[in-house]
């Protein structure tokens, strides 16, 4: 943070100066994203300046990591030239994913400025369903004909490599474009000069589909650790590639938005010192009332023991306790499935392996806590045998519910092809604090005969 208001006050002083050159050699030495948390900061007036003073390559780069807002505004400042320079560098991909967030009008300047073949690659992948491996692939890869030796590769790579988004895996394809194989820049250097690509190239191929959930996709890139995967239609010819990068965009933004959904808030693009109040109540408010309206249920069945709990008034005092073990139960659970669900670790079918795990948990974490339980009732809290009793059988069977709650309702959403997150911490939490209150009133009917 230091740093960043550091280079902040360097740069202002040297615009103040009117010093270009030093600040052109700043920007040259740092990354596109740290200039772009630069600039996402700065004043309106200042941003075309700066951003004017960048290499071409640089600002192409720079402008894919600003926030959407900013992105706008300059677009909105720069000439159609200007622009233009800007999209001509921009990856296919990236420029679709720019353009997905812009309003029509500068949608349409933009695809203006943009040569056919970009104008065409960027409409095709705007085509394919959002969250989709075809709308997040990009169309700039090197394809070899399998009948190419290595050194014709070589320079196929070289004649064409400027343009792609990698080079460092190639992938080979008939006439028709079908995929047959996919080989490595390391391999064609090392191998003879006449050896052909078909000799050299790998066939055991791990590709995805242009429909495949963007999630799954970047799932595979951190199970097989590969730096992109093949994207092919239906009748298997290649059509884009999806790199690792926009793997790791993929992953940022669906663990932001689990977290989210589990925490009871619906998902935003936008940053939160961005996000206005009015937006952030929009997005709480109707879970909140959800939720509220949904336990309800529990005041009911608190209701429902008004007479009970009028003559064992000490009932009262571990309500909160056990409404906060259960819901805290539920919560370890879920998450650990939630997360195994996105990894690809954990199958539906495996529920059953998952219910014997967890309720062996749950039995040795009910009995640890309500083995400490129990001292602190009877010692502590001097709520008597049968009381501290109850109690303690409560916090068991309450352990035991949320946790198979928690374990099952995920893999049952999963299944449903609902999201899991959805159904994680603010429903299960609901679920178990009702049930819990009815257990807890159970044990105490039985022990204390109320």
């Amino acid at each position: 943070m230091a740093e960043k208001k550091t280079i902040d006050k360097t740069i202002h002083t040297l615009v103040e100066a009117k010093k270009y050159s030093s600040l052109k050699a700043i920007f040259s030495t740092m990354e596109p994203w740290d200039i772009a948390a630069l600039l996402n900061e700065e004043d309106t007036a200042l941003l075309p300046l700066l951003f004017r003073l960048l290499p071409k390559d640089l600002a192409a780069d720079t402008f894919v990591e600003m926030d959407t807002e900013v992105q706008q505004l300059l677009i909105q400042s720069l000439s159609d030239t200007e622009l233009k320079a800007v999209v001509d560098e921009l990856y296919v991909d990236d420029a679709a994913d720019i353009i997905e967030e812009m309003p029509a009008n500068v949608v349409s300047r933009m695809l203006k400025q943009a040569d056919p073949e970009k104008r065409k690659y960027i409409n095709e992948i705007l085509k394919y369903p959002e969250d989709s491996a075809g709308s997040i692939m990009t169309t700039e890869y090197v394809r070899l004909m399998p009948s190419m030796t290595a050194s014709e590769s070589i320079r196929q790579i070289r004649r064409t490599g400027i343009n792609k988004e990698t080079v460092s895996t190639c992938y080979v394809t008939d006439e028709k474009k079908h995929l047959i194989g996919v080989v490595s820049l390391r391999i064609l250097i090392m191998a003879e000069d006449d050896r052909p690509v078909q000799d050299l190239m790998e066939t055991n191929i791990v590709s995805v589909k242009t429909g495949d959930d963007q999630e799954a996709v970047a799932t595979m890139f951190y199970r097989y650790g590969y730096n992109a995967l093949p994207v092919v239609d239906t009748e298997g010819r290649l059509v884009g590639i999806v790199t690792s990068d926009d793997a790791i965009d993929v992953i940022v933004e669906e663990a932001t938005e689990d977290i989210e959904k589990m925490a009871a808030v619906t998902p935003s693009d936008k940053p939160y010192l961005k996000t206005s109040v009015f937006q952030i109540w929009k997005s709480r408010m109707p879970w909140l009332l959800l939720l509220m309206i949904s336990a309800t249920f529990t005041g009911f069945i608190i209701q429902s023991f008004e007479d009970a709990l009028s003559a064992y008034a000490m009932l009262i005092m571990y309500i909160p306790m056990i409404m906060d073990t259960g819901g805290n139960s539920g919560s370890q659970a879920s998450v650990t499935i939630i997360r195994g669900l996105s990894l690809g670790e954990i199958q539906f079918g495996d529920i059953f392996k998952v219910v014997w795990k967890e309720m062996r948990v749950a039995v040795l974490c009910g009995i640890t806590l309500a083995a400490v339980g129990v001292l602190k009732f009877m010692f502590f809290d001097r709520s008597g045998l049968q009381a501290s009793i109850a109690v303690a059988l409560t916090l068991m069977s309450t352990v035991f519910v949320a946790k198979f709650i928690g374990a099952t309702l995920p893999m049952v959403a999963k299944k449903l092809g609902l999201d899991p997150a959805v159904c994680a911490s603010p429903f299960i939490t609901t679920i178990v604090d009702a049930l819990a209150l009815m257990i807890y009133f159970m044990f105490a009917r039985m022990l204390l005969g109320i």
